[in-house]
């Protein structure tokens, strides 16, 4: 008797193949495309049509993929992203805590690790000084204008990408030194020269901070470690503390797999 594909198969097949499957949507000519059909996605992993139709049906109906109604095509959907999302944020906090205790005690003020969204910064992670997590700032958004971790994280934008993410810039707090977007652009070019940003009471009144580029193994900017303190505390020594906080993301981004002196690299953990 002939068993049918499926019970012929060794454990693990399937899953083998799906993969395939999302190796071929992720690669360049599915980005640049949009998505891919099923005919071109048969080609690719040398399976029948059939096969392929059958295995994208199950995998759009779990939101691993999805289809597109107008073009038919298939591209990776927003569960994978949603997964990979999460995944990536907690190896990033599990860097960066232990980088983040030995800041916090070095300097004994509170360290915050930051990730843009939209036009906010979200802080991830709080640690204080007294080696135990703060939670106030944590799940908090602020404006990315006007703090330095925003500037940091704003570090590979272009200034075309910059009118497209604040396309009602509207900054009229006094206290700040960027109105324009052509100003807020001089201020990350002025992190970029100096690897670190300063904000000196432009934020909130009587509080002072510096913040450092996270990057990943690609080399991007993927987060912002920040030191935030009372000016009465840190202004006198910002520019000590910026060094400081560089020093620490960079320990972080290589943890990543980040190297400032050669080629990506992938870090096993």
């Amino acid at each position: 008797m002939t068993l049918p594909d499926d019970a012929a198969r060794p454990p693990g097949h399937g899953l083998r193949r799906d993969l395939d499957l999302l190796e071929a949507l992720a690669s360049p000519e599915a980005q640049r495309a949009g998505g891919l059909g099923v005919v071109r996605l048969a080609q690719l992993t040398g399976r029948e049509k059939s096969q392929v139709s059958r295995a994208l049906k199950a995998l759009a109906e779990e939101g691993i993929v999805e289809r597109d109604p107008d073009t038919l095509g298939y591209r990776l959907g927003w569960r994978l992203f949603s997964l990979v999302a999460r995944t990536a944020e907690d190896r990033l906090v599990r860097a960066a805590e232990p980088v983040m205790h030995a800041l916090s005690a070095d300097l004994e003020e509170t360290s915050h690790l930051c990730v843009l969204r939209e036009q906010e910064v979200l802080t991830l992670l709080s640690v204080s000084g007294h080696s135990f997590r703060a939670h106030d700032w944590e799940g908090r958004g602020v404006p990315a204008y006007c703090t330095s971790a925003g500037r940091v994280l704003l570090l590979d934008a272009s200034p075309d990408e910059l009118y497209v993410r604040f396309p009602d810039f509207d900054a009229d707090d006094p206290r700040s030194e960027v109105r324009t977007l052509p100003q807020l652009w001089a201020k990350i070019q002025e992190c970029r020269r100096d690897g670190f940003a300063r904000v000196h009471e432009e934020f909130e009144e009587g509080l002072v901070g510096v913040s450092a580029p996270v990057r990943d193994f690609r080399g991007r900017v993927v987060a912002a470690l920040n030191v935030s303190a009372p000016a009465a505390r840190l202004a006198d020594r910002l520019e000590a503390a910026g060094r400081s906080t560089a020093a620490a993301a960079a320990q972080v981004s290589e943890h990543l797999g980040f190297s400032a002196t050669g080629p990506p690299r992938t870090r096993l953990t």
